[in-house]
């Protein structure tokens, strides 16, 4: 089928006349088999794993089609199967929204409803790849995995993804052991490695797993990976820009920036796609693309989605462009803060890379919104910003910008949402009521501050970062009583500076 066949029938699912500017369908060829299984299917797989799997098999056509598993809802699944699996990305930025569509799906699902289509998926001998987006919170149950038994819900009806995925390696192995691998694309440190421990600890449990673990660590590839693009929510405007742009109505579009990074090791015993003539650098060490994207990009958007909260900002380009001294700091972070406390990977020039974060953050078409990229809070920060607050605590130095971070962090989730946050409603986080409930019992910024983080999601590890954990309370307090411009100004007086 070519291209004009392909949007042809494109048109018919979506309802419409034939485009007036017809947009680019990728692969060129439609897969026939689906040797990829894809959990967590929402917009960030869609605008990233997928496109590179797409312009792979632009290059080199195989058995490479797309299963798409949603985690509960039924509205990206609806929308792909009236619409046959296909939908559009809509890369935007100042010269305007682009538009192609991506052909590449096959088959789309609810884990919640159809948890055993799942297992049987990982074991189909067709499926050769798993790739996973599930948020950090995905790789342990609520009470963690010594208190979960094979089988569970997580508490909210939904099966485990991680214990389908289990189960499903299990059958896979019974049934004749093909080779397979298993592809994390969370911001977990080292995710390859944390999932295939965790697989691998759910395995233990099964009676005579010997054979079996055996066939996990020498037949099932975890390789470790590093993804990195800004792909928003989908709003009401991008589908209209979809309808503008090519008079196609797509029920499921998807926003995102120019910009996308694939880093991974190349550990995929039973084949792939060409990834590589599609972008994807294969390395043997991800750590400093991983800490690259940790550091700089991950920590840089949380101090602009917390102070832009706080400063009553809806978008993280706002945030930024906005408020110059929100810049400033932000500036001082990556320059001062983060960057002394890792090596930026071989070859890589980073003063480019900065000044290209900064038009990424800046780049108000792609209408990131502060209170997405806020949410889960308690799960992100602490991989964020303790072992740089611990790299300066350690060399005698006081990180200001981190802890100004932090203090807006507790501001907005232990303070009233009358006090500026934007759209008077705090960010979702599981542990907001937790939250919500030491702002109530300790009015004093420095009690306060000690009970959010050095407790609960955060643990003891900050405990020893007496001055640091002093400056935050100090930050806080300042906040509270003057608001957070005070707060921002304070901290760039501060800077890192010696402890005296």
């Amino acid at each position: 089928m070519d291209q004009h066949e392909r949007l042809t029938g494109l048109e018919e699912v979506m309802g419409v006349d034939r485009p007036a500017e017809a947009p680019q369908v990728l692969p060129r060829r439609r897969p026939a088999v689906a040797g990829i299984l894809h959990l967590g299917l929402g917009n960030f797989h869609r605008a990233h794993q997928a496109v590179y799997t797409a312009r792979a098999l632009d290059t080199e056509p195989g058995p490479w089609g797309i299963v798409g598993v949603a985690n509960r809802s039924r509205r990206v699944v609806d929308a792909m199967t009236a619409q046959g699996g296909r939908y559009s990305v809509v890369t935007l930025d100042a010269d305007g929204p682009r538009v192609e569509v991506l052909d590449l799906h096959l088959e789309t699902l609810v884990m919640a409803e159809e948890p055993e289509r799942v297992v049987d998926l990982v074991s189909h001998p067709d499926i050769r790849v798993v790739t996973l987006t599930i948020t950090e919170k995905g790789y342990r149950p609520p009470g963690g995995l010594r208190g979960h038994d094979t089988g569970e819900d997580v508490g909210d009806g939904t099966p485990w993804v991680i214990d389908l995925l289990a189960r499903g390696l299990d059958a896979r192995f019974r049934e004749g052991g093909r080779p397979i691998s298993v592809v994390s694309c969370d911001n977990v440190s080292g995710n390859g490695r944390v999932l295939r421990a965790v697989v691998t600890e759910i395995l233990e449990r099964v009676p005579g797993q010997d054979d079996l673990l055996a066939w996990l660590r020498d037949s099932v590839g975890f390789p470790c990976t590093m993804v990195d693009r800004i792909v928003p929510a989908t709003e009401p405007r991008h589908t209209e820009m979809v309808r503008d742009l090519t008079t196609l109505h797509d029920a499921a579009p998807v926003p995102a920036e120019p910009f996308s990074m694939w880093v991974m090791q190349d550990d995929f015993p039973g084949g792939r796609p060409a990834w590589e003539k599609a972008g994807v650098t294969f390395v043997d060490d991800v750590l400093p693309y991983e800490l690259l994207k940790l550091r700089l990009v991950n920590t840089t958007n949380s101090l602009l989605a917390y102070l832009g909260l706080l400063l009553g900002e809806e978008l993280i380009a706002d945030s930024l462009t906005r408020h110059p001294s929100v810049r400033a700091v932000a500036a001082h972070v990556i320059r001062h803060e983060m960057l002394p406390t890792f090596e930026p990977p071989p070859g890589l020039d980073i003063d480019r890379y900065v000044e290209q974060l900064f038009t990424r953050f800046s780049n108000v078409e792609v209408g990131h919104r502060t209170a997405q990229v806020a949410s889960d809070g308690s799960l992100k920060l602490p991989i964020r910003i303790v072992e740089p607050v611990l790299h300066h605590h350690d060399r005698g130095s006081v990180p200001a910008g981190l802890a100004l971070l932090a203090a807006s962090f507790v501001r907005v989730f232990t303070g009233p949402p009358s006090t500026g946050v934007a759209g008077r409603t705090v960010p979702e986080d599981p542990s907001a009521e937790r939250y919500r409930r030491l702002g109530a019992a300790y009015p004093g910024s420095h009690e306060l501050v000690r009970a959010v983080l050095t407790g609960g999601a955060f643990g003891t590890s900050l405990a020893p970062a007496g001055p640091w954990l002093d400056t935050v309370a100090d930050l806080h307090s300042l906040i509270v009583e003057e608001g957070v411009e005070a707060g921002v100004r304070r901290a760039l007086a501060l800077r890192s500076g010696p402890v005296e």
